[in-house]
């Protein structure tokens, strides 16, 4: 393993559920039409909630459940467990597949994840989104087609790391998972304009590698 080495997700389980049951439709909320769901779980939390937003944007679903584990993919409840599991709804099957489609292709091709260091100890991610969809907008109380930089990282690499993008760039906190998340990393969503999130999620890279490198330094 060496630096910055992408670290993908993987897909543990994709179903379709044609037509959801009336009393499970309203267990979940959904709304009126939404009759197709699409269920996924991934051995990565963060990596898959980009991927589902991705989804929104390339079929029409919804997002109507999202969470993760707790304590992380190596502590799932079963083999096809991992640490997130996701539900996008549609009107019909066809929908519903596709946006079931379109977050495992983001997942495996984009939603990378890095190695900070030579013995992937430490493993972060650095997301840029130019535009983000519906889920991401909801959960970050953002406009659709905002830029974000969606970053992540271990407890103490991460919060350094966040100090030095917000320093670096024009960007605001638009979200923020104070450490220890459900799987123990921390994290935030920052936006602005598209080169800000960028010059950001730059920053935030360099920080989280320097961090790794020399852990104490004062």
């Amino acid at each position: 393993m060496a630096l910055l080495d992408p670290l993908p997700a993987r897909v543990l389980a994709a179903r379709l559920i044609p037509r959801v049951s009336e009393g499970y439709a309203r267990e979940l909320g959904l709304a009126p039409g939404l009759t197709s769901l699409a269920l996924i779980t991934a051995d990565n939390d963060d990596a898959l909630y980009v991927s589902i937003d991705e989804a929104t944007k390339m079929a029409e679903v919804e997002v109507v459940y999202a969470h993760s584990f707790y304590a992380g993919a190596r502590h799932s409840s079963g083999k096809n467990s991992g640490e997130v599991i996701a539900m996008l709804a549609a009107r019909d099957p066809d929908e519903a597949r596709a946006g079931l489609q379109a977050a495992v292709a983001y997942l495996q091709g984009r939603a990378l994840w890095y190695s900070a260091d030579a013995d992937n100890g430490v493993a972060f991610f650095p997301h840029m989104v130019p535009r983000i969809g519906g889920y991401l907008a909801r959960i970050s109380r953002l406009p659709l087609g905002a830029s974000v930089a969606y970053l992540v990282a271990p407890p103490l690499e991460g919060c350094l790391a966040l100090d030095a993008a917000l320093k670096a760039a024009s960007v605001t906190i638009a979200s923020y998972t104070a450490p220890p998340s459900e799987t123990n990393f921390m994290g935030a969503i920052l936006t602005g304009e598209q080169s800000a999130c960028e010059a950001a999620t730059l920053a935030f890279t360099q920080t989280v590698m320097d961090a790794a490198s020399r852990p104490i330094l004062y």
